[in-house]
């Protein structure tokens, strides 16, 4: 299962663990630490994330508005299949 994360992401598990770690005790209500988040993931996946999609994933984390599925996920960042 891991082999077929890193396989498809590109990120070692490793990394991965790390950031899970790093996350454990994060105040998703804190634009600041959202923000740190979001460019942590963003440059761990080497997929840059653009200050407007930045500024509406931060909303949408403070706000509680978190997605539940991927294909939500998709939708928001304007990404089609």
């Amino acid at each position: 299962m891991f082999g077929n994360i890193e396989k498809k992401t590109g990120v070692k598990m490793d990394d991965i663990m790390k950031l899970a770690q790093s996350l454990q005790n994060a105040d998703f209500q804190d634009e600041k630490t959202v923000r740190k988040v979001i460019r942590k993931v963003s440059a761990l996946a080497n997929k840059p994330v653009s200050k407007k999609k930045e500024d509406a994933l931060v909303k949408a984390i403070v706000n509680g508005n978190v997605p539940k599925d991927m294909s939500s996920i998709e939708k928001m960042l304007g990404n089609k299949k």
